[in-house]
């Protein structure tokens, strides 16, 4: 039973997380709160591992998931519920939008598609952000802004936008470099 709500959590999330792996964030985030798989601080390490780590973040987070949860199994159960609504769809697109490649109604669905999946992004970016440089759930905003967390991302900014000579930086360079900083800071 387990293998199947594994499954299912999954694919609804690779059904309707429309516009990539950070999409995917919000579903996670719910599905944490739902079947107590993991917590939304756990949320925010797979987040951060994910974006170090070769792959998609849906696909990494859904695999840490099925193996922490289900073992090996768990983890290409969880990975192929996430994966298969993709394919499916593809699939059938394939198929069938060469016959309506030029069809108002298609045309428009797609351009109302781009705005959903710039939402859902900026709504997993805010999540993050709150995990990052918030601290607690009670209190003032104010009082519960992690100083270091902003120091690092002020820091971060300020030599990879406005620093001629670091802007041209491999950006799994920053990556790594921020994750020394936290380590170091935290």
């Amino acid at each position: 039973m387990l293998y199947l709500r594994l499954f299912w959590e999954f694919f609804k999330t690779g059904l309707f997380a429309v516009g990539g792996g950070l999409a995917t964030l919000p579903f996670l985030s719910a599905m944490a709160d739902q079947t107590g798989w993991f917590t939304q601080r756990e949320l925010a390490d797979m987040i951060a591992v994910s974006e170090s780590t070769p792959g998609p973040i849906g696909v990494n987070s859904a695999t840490y998931v099925g193996f922490t949860v289900g073992g090996l199994p768990g983890a290409v159960i969880a990975t192929l519920g996430l994966i298969t609504p993709s394919v499916i769809i593809i699939l059938t697109i394939a198929i069938l939008l060469r016959s309506f490649q030029n069809n108002r109604f298609v045309v428009t669905v797609f351009r109302f598609l781009r705005p959903a999946s710039v939402a859902l992004i900026a709504s997993a970016g805010i999540s993050v952000a709150k995990i990052a440089f918030l601290s607690g759930d009670s209190g003032s905003l104010l009082a519960r802004l992690e100083p270091r967390a902003l120091a690092i991302a002020a820091a971060v900014y300020v030599l990879s936008a406005c620093i001629p000579k670091t802007k041209k930086l491999h950006p799994i360079l920053w990556i790594a470099l921020s994750a020394i900083a936290g380590i170091l800071i935290f």
